[in-house]
């Protein structure tokens, strides 16, 4: 999507409602879908809509248009547009919201309000919608002036596709919706406050490019902003050009294909041996777009202690706020790459360092668990992307499988993994889904849920009945909320305080009484069957996979420790 910096001269004649306002002004930013549920105080907008149709996706909770919103901004690049009603429908995106402002997606939210003469009085479902969302979103407006719509809503999109992308909310009072003018959609965006810097100091870049020189153990870690800067090419460039080992965070899996030799697999909490000692170990770090969040680092004080940082990120407040930084760079990842690969450089000989980094992946694989009772969930994602071909479009939800996916799975392209960082909410792998399926309607799209997440947002197997997506999802299914589990076995003398969910639906009859197929898998046996079978046709399939119920997402660094100091490593 364009960043609508250039004004709009197309003329309408004659008057036009608010809701008729809003419509139009979306048609113009290329808005091809929206996600939503109707309500009262949206009813103007829902009428316009009728009339001048946009693709609508009608969720079955607004938890579920927003997540959805924010797979089809994940894997499509553009803004994902959500309107919900006033009140309690505007409350319930919270949780979306802070998720897209957490992990960096451009959202442009909607809600209806109370008309503006009864702002204020506790109306019949008015909520202070902008009180709310002013520390989750990265702008928000509401609307008092009707012919400042227009301007508002292309001010919105500028926002949120630029810079660091996030969400923007627009909150519509249902007289500015009903009321009419002769609108000018003749608008320049103008924002003095409001001025990203893309384009690096090169003065910067060549002091990076002195560092490398003089590296004897230099490590990328590639986060989500080479995604966002669609910078992947330039990254694998880069690194084969000068011979650095990457690690990716959580959110930057794909932004550097997992076949690579270079690649040295995820680090962090839940990272590999190989990618935590790295960054430990090294004596220069060079951070292409991640924001150094405590699941990635460990104790500060072990993280990555000998090494010199170097910090690109297109949000200067990122720069030094968690990790001293000795080269910050302030500029959009991939102009950061493309300057460096311009730059004449001196590449550092470090053999040794590589030859030391095989050996750890060599003696400290992946942790890969037999089953003795059930499925064991390793085997059962690389299950997955055997017969997907390591191909598919990945959501989750949060939890022990999110891990196991992130380990496993190997992805060898970008924006083909959806899953929540920053907030870490549960419930969103299958809207996700959803929404990803709309932006890739041609794709293989897998959602990857545990059994509690998948409770909270079981309903939008309705939206993938009603418009046939051929989502596969699966359910690791450990009768238990697994993380949650692990964390009491671990730190909490197996005192399993309201983790464990013996009662739960048949999730076989439960896809069935949605039109769905669904299956049950118990052994690895079973299960390679049916994902054979699964990935022969364009159909939603549900299956229940009844996984090793203990089973225990290692590596593990424990809170207050530092990379070098993981548990459940398995030589």
């Amino acid at each position: 999507m364009r960043a609508n910096a250039k004004a709009e001269t197309e003329s309408v004649t004659g008057t036009m409602t608010g809701a008729e306002i809003l419509i139009e002004s979306l048609k113009r930013e290329n808005v091809e879908i929206i996600f939503g549920y109707p309500g009262g105080a949206v009813l103007p907008i829902y009428d316009a809509l009728y009339k001048n149709p946009i693709r609508h996706i009608l969720a079955k909770h607004e938890q579920g248009a927003i997540h959805a919103a924010e797979g089809y901004a994940r894997v499509s690049g553009k803004p994902g547009v959500v309107i919900a009603t006033s009140g309690p429908g505007a409350t319930n995106l919270i949780t979306g919201i802070t998720d897209a402002m957490m992990d960096s997606l451009p959202l442009v939210i909607f809600t209806g309000q109370v008309a503006t003469n009864v702002i204020g009085s506790d109306a019949f479902q008015e909520a202070d919608i902008i009180g709310i969302t002013m520390p989750i979103t990265k702008h928000n407006y509401q609307v008092r002036n009707l012919n400042d719509l227009p301007k508002i809503v292309k001010e919105a999109f500028h926002i949120a596709t630029t810079g660091r992308p996030g969400p923007v909310l627009i909150d519509i009072p249902k007289d500015i919706a009903n009321n009419e003018t002769r609108p000018s959609f003749d608008h320049t965006v103008e924002l003095p406050g409001y001025q990203p810097t893309i384009v690096p100091n090169i003065l910067q870049i060549r002091k990076l490019t002195e560092a490398i020189a003089t590296s004897q153990k230099p490590v990328i870690l590639a986060g989500a902003g080479v995604l966002h800067a669609q910078a992947s090419d330039e990254l694998l460039a880069f690194a084969e050009e000068t011979n650095i080992p990457v690690v990716n965070t959580l959110l930057g899996l794909g932004s550097f294909p997992a076949d690579h030799p270079l690649f040295l697999g995820m680090g962090g909490m839940h990272g590999t041996y190989t990618a935590n000692m790295a960054m430990y170990e090294c004596d220069l770090l060079i951070n292409f777009g991640a924001r150094f969040d405590d699941r990635l680092t460990g104790n500060l004080k072990h993280f990555a202690p000998k090494a010199k940082v170097a910090h690109i990120d297109i949000d200067p407040a990122e720069i030094g706020k968690n990790v001293e930084t000795h080269i910050p760079i302030v500029g959009d990842v991939k102009e950061a790459l493309s300057q460096l690969l311009k730059e004449d450089k001196e590449i550092p000989e470090i053999n040794e360092w590589l030859l030391h980094l095989e050996k750890y992946k060599r003696d400290f694989p992946l942790w890969l668990s037999d089953a003795e009772e059930g499925i064991s969930p390793q085997r059962l994602v690389k299950m997955i992307h055997k017969f997907s071909k390591g191909e598919a479009i990945v959501s989750t939800d949060v939890g022990q499988h999110q891990m196991w996916v992130a380990q496993h799975y190997g992805f060898v392209r970008p924006n083909r993994w959806i899953t929540s960082g920053g907030l870490g909410t549960m419930g969103f792998g299958l809207p996700a889904a959803i929404g990803a399926q709309f932006a890739e309607e041609e794709e293989t799209v897998v959602a990857i849920v545990g059994d509690a997440g998948f409770q909270m947002t079981l309903q939008e197997l309705a939206v993938i009945k009603e418009f046939d997506l051929p989502i596969k999802i699966f359910i690791f299914n450990n009768q238990a909320l697994g993380m949650v589990r692990q964390w009491q076995e671990a730190f909490y003398e197996e005192r399993y305080s309201q983790s464990l969910t013996p009662v739960q639906p048949d999730y076989v009859k439960l896809a069935d009484s949605y039109g769905i197929r669904g299956f049950k898998v118990s052994t690895e046996k079973e299960a390679e069957e049916v994902i054979r079978e699964t990935f022969n046709d364009r159909q939603p399939v549900l299956v229940d996979c009844r996984i090793k119920p203990m089973e225990k997402v290692f590596p593990m660094i424990a809170p207050g420790k530092g990379l070098h100091e993981m548990i459940g490593v398995k030589p």
